[in-house]
């Protein structure tokens, strides 16, 4: 179900900017150069600020669980760039053998490729969530038709493979497009990043993972990991399989449970 699109204050001065300059201009045409040169700059503004994942300049941002949560001594953990044969199945059963739950960020084309998976991923109960089509380094710069194609193709594919729509929009690495709010208020989803990550796809050593993860864990918090694209450690395995065990027992142990984003609406 798709939402109402509010811009967010940032967006609504850079919409006044563009109407101003133009007016500028036709007013007084010499001002041209100066009204292209702001409109410049307004965008090259807006496109860096796609460069801070944490940002709510663009738009909502969820980085932390809703209050409810929070109450219940909930930590959401969600992980990123999968399906991937190699490290998915291994971190579903983990997740199962401790009764913990995640959320997953799917990529389209890996869901293609590794269907059964989603599958498996829906039937344990945990959350199947969008992470865009091609997970491009580009994503940033598209355009809005791009855009709409990379975001509804991944959603059409994660339905179909998961059986239900997903609720969470993830931009790749995190870079947000100044032009994703409408595109994910149309398909009736929300932006999320996140309260900490682990940096497990640079780093292959589990404490320094562990650690950047576990320093003041508290209720609420959203945790990044990856079950794809992982940082191997020195005897090859992805570093988050010797992560997460380690993890969900701290979690644990701080009275604390690990669950996947909230299924309500924004």
């Amino acid at each position: 179900m798709n939402r109402p699109w509010k811009p967010s204050p940032t967006i609504r001065a850079s919409f006044a900017l563009h109407a101003a300059a133009g007016v500028a201009a036709i007013a007084h045409p010499p001002a041209w150069p100066w009204a292209l040169g702001a409109i410049a700059v307004n965008h090259a503004f807006l496109a860096g600020l796609g460069f801070w994942p944490r940002s709510t300049l663009l738009g909502p941002n969820m980085l932390r669980l809703p209050e409810a949560s929070v109450r219940r001594g909930e930590i959401a953990l969600t992980l990123d760039d999968g399906p991937d044969p190699a490290a998915t199945p291994a971190m579903l059963d983990i997740l199962d053998r401790y009764g913990a739950k995640a959320s997953f960020f799917c990529v389209g084309i890996r869901a293609v490729q590794y269907p059964d998976l989603i599958g498996e991923i829906a039937q344990r109960g945990h959350g199947v969530e969008n992470h865009s089509n091609g997970h491009s380094n580009w994503f940033t710069l598209y355009g809005l038709r791009r855009l709409r194609r990379e975001v509804e193709s991944a959603q059409d594919t994660l339905f179909r493979l998961s059986g239900r729509r997903p609720r969470y929009f993830r931009a790749p690495s995190g870079l947000r497009n100044p032009l994703l709010d409408p595109v994910i208020a149309r398909l009736g989803l929300r932006y999320v990043a996140w309260t900490r990550r682990g940096f497990d796809t640079v780093s292959g050593k589990p404490g320094q993972v562990l650690a950047r993860l576990s320093r003041g864990l508290a209720a609420g918090d959203i945790l990044l990991m990856h079950d794809g694209g992982c940082a191997l450690t020195p005897a090859g395995r992805p570093v988050a399989l010797e992560v997460l065990p380690r993890l969900l027992e701290l979690i644990y142990a701080r009275g604390l449970k690990c669950v996947s984003l909230p299924t309500g609406g924004p």
